[in-house]
């Protein structure tokens, strides 16, 4: 595919039925727009079998009922509707893109109990979310940002309201010549990048933030558990900045990234050493046995 995402040849299954790509449109009015009534799901299909689908079609309704609402469809269909979408991609190695929101109806304020909720799915080709940074380790700013305490917003939701700080974010990273942002939380500990989640090494042990304010990843679960089955130590913790500089290595996970290197944070350099790129390798293999 190539050009603007709204103008593309094939279909979007909405609703269910398939939709023409270009006619798979909302009403300007539509709930989510205005109040980010809306929770999605990324997800990536090799050797066209999406890879932990079920866990994925799970959160998806997970999340919307973190954000009070329920999505009119079962795990089931939702899995069905993949299989269709991927199936009439005609694509082997795809992006899956689910989208729920409150659509548009009779309310148009912040209440908006009486609209529709709606379900979309779409896929398209994807390749490497940091480009050439899975050899060399990508550049990191430190975002402005931080991850909001749990108690202002449903932090193990994947809604887009959450993302609007990480767009701006990585914008505010791209304009310095970095490929992301990490973020910090509210407390001032090491969280995560903008879409995805962050490891470190240290004399061959492995260190990941707790996800206690922020998104506890699909992909970040599967790599600590393939440690693991290692034999390596992971320790889940509260991570302070001033201990960056005592890491040797740095990941970061997440369905678009994979496993991408970490070559730099700020001043904070690391090298893509063998660990860092054995979990990438063995990444690529399991999602595609």
């Amino acid at each position: 595919m190539a050009g603007g995402y709204d103008n593309r040849d094939g279909h979007i299954w909405m609703d269910g039925k398939m939709v023409e790509w270009r006619e798979a449109n909302v009403h300007i009015l539509t709930h989510a727009l205005h109040y980010a009534s809306s929770v999605f799901e990324g997800e990536r299909a090799y050797n066209g079998k999406i890879f932990k689908s079920r866990e994925h079609s799970e959160r998806l309704k997970r999340s919307a009922e973190m954000i009070d609402f329920e999505i009119p469809y079962t795990i089931e269909e939702i899995e069905a509707a993949k299989a269709e979408v991927l199936a009439a991609s005609g694509l082997q190695d795809a992006y899956v893109r689910a989208v729920a929101w409150r659509g548009v109806g009779e309310d148009m304020g912040v209440a908006s109990a009486r609209n529709p909720v709606r379900l979309a799915i779409a896929a398209w080709e994807w390749g490497a979310y940091y480009g050439d940074a899975k050899m060399k380790g990508a550049k990191l700013d430190i975002s402005k940002w931080k991850r909001p305490s749990p108690e202002t917003i449903p932090s193990h939701a994947k809604a887009a309201g959450l993302y609007m700080i990480c767009t701006m974010s990585k914008h505010a990273a791209e304009a310095k010549g970095c490929s992301d942002a990490m973020m910090y939380d509210y407390r001032g500990y090491v969280a995560e990048a903008t879409g995805a989640n962050i490891f470190f090494v240290k004399d061959g042990e492995v260190h990941t933030p707790t996800p206690d304010c922020f998104l506890n990843g699909i992909t970040r679960q599967t790599v600590i558990g393939m440690l693991k089955d290692k034999g390596i130590t992971v320790h889940e913790r509260h991570i302070m900045p001033e201990e960056l500089d005592g890491f040797e290595q740095c990941w970061l996970t997440g369905t678009a990234a994979e496993v991408t290197p970490v070559g730099q944070i700020g001043d904070w350099k690391f090298e893509v050493g063998a660990l860092t790129r054995e979990i990438a390798l063995d990444y690529e293999k399991l999602v595609r046995s």
